[in-house]
């Protein structure tokens, strides 16, 4: 099987970078593509526009397969009481930093489905891979990718949800377990069932027919080594490039990251308004896992991002989005093409002693 999802996806090793949105960058995504493995481009967040020149960028760094990742929620109806709601939640924290709320907040993120200038332009650059977080685009969207070639990935948190990746006629499962960090892939969020990824691996191994892709807290080589013992085809690593030079996280992300602060991961829907692991910080603290009066993803973001941006110009991260998984203290600050040599390396040994 994981002989088979490497042909497919057209690399030499099982080793997936996991596609960040707003984290990983074309730099790092050719470094990964060019070490063997399967560099990502995280585009939920990108405009048609903004995602095609990245995928005209990448072609240009790398002649190997890439994967692109979009997001598939479905979108809320906009509630301006409920939004007004929460920004009144959060204008104590404002008023901290001397500043008012937004007067409004609007979806900050688009989604995939329906979205069909996207899928206009995924169909003229043809990109090798697609993966998708949150949930499946439609029928005819599915179709029309694999008709143009394109090796289609669904993201899945339970068996449920890899059901539906099945038999959506996609090519492969990747499996999240609840270390992961960034977004919890959950197709409803109130209906997360928080499996770790050893559960959900041997639940997929013995029921899901489609290769699966392990997802969530692996940072080392051993790891990978384990996980395709346990049944899975390759590996998903997210954390584990965040201090490469070629991401784009900042250096406040990056002195937190190598901080004790890495050992305080927390899952909280306050900031985005769906689940999310990152580094522990006030609205994990303060607000919590959910708030009665939360607006639903992505308006939540909004807020939450210009709070963010009001504190950072003051030197202050205590609201930052520091997504990181469980394995966070594990991070090496290394180059991408470093760090997929050592993973390869630990791979090849542990898989040597098992």
């Amino acid at each position: 099987m994981s002989d088979a999802l490497l042909a497919q996806l057209g690399i030499q090793y099982p080793i997936i970078q996991a596609p960040m949105a707003g984290t990983s960058t074309v730099a790092l995504a050719a470094a990964v593509c060019n070490a063997g493995g399967l560099g990502s481009l995280g585009l939920g967040s990108s405009s048609v526009e903004q995602a095609s020149l990245q995928i005209k960028a990448l072609k240009l760094a790398t002649a190997k397969p890439f994967n692109v990742n979009f997001f598939c929620h479905q979108t809320l109806p906009d509630d301006a009481r409920q939004n007004r709601q929460w920004l009144d939640v959060l204008q104590p924290y404002f008023a901290e930093l001397s500043a008012n709320p937004p007067d409004s907040i609007t979806p900050a993120y688009a989604s995939f489905v329906d979205n069909h200038d996207m899928l206009s332009m995924l169909l003229a650059e043809r990109p090798p891979v697609v993966s998708f977080h949150f949930g499946l685009p439609g029928p005819a969207f599915i179709d029309a990718l694999q008709q143009a070639g394109i090796v289609l990935l669904g993201c899945a948190t339970t068996l449920a949800e890899a059901r539906a990746i099945v038999a959506a006629g996609l090519d492969g499962v990747i499996a999240q377990g609840y270390e992961a960090g960034g977004h919890r892939g959950v197709f409803v969020p109130e209906q997360d069932k928080k499996l770790g990824l050893f559960g959900l691996l041997q639940l997929l191994h013995h029921q899901c027919p489609l290769p699966v892709i392990a997802a969530g807290g692996i940072m080392h080589g051993q790891a990978i080594a384990q996980v395709l013992q346990m049944g899975a085809s390759a590996a998903q690593l997210g954390t584990a490039f965040i201090l490469c030079p070629e991401s784009a996280a900042d250096a406040a992300y990056r002195t937190q990251l190598r901080s004790t602060m890495a050992y305080d991961t927390g899952v909280t829907s306050v900031i985005s308004g769906r689940p999310a692991r990152g580094l522990s910080n006030r609205m994990h603290q303060e607000l919590g896992e959910y708030h009665a009066s939360l607006p639903g993803y992505p308006m939540a973001y909004s807020a939450a991002k210009a709070l963010h941006a009001v504190a950072s110009r003051q030197g202050c991260h205590d609201f930052a989005p520091y997504w990181a998984g469980q394995g966070a203290p594990l991070a090496r600050e290394l180059p991408a093409k470093a760090l997929m040599a050592q993973l390869i390396h630990e791979w090849q040994q542990a898989t040597f002693a098992i």
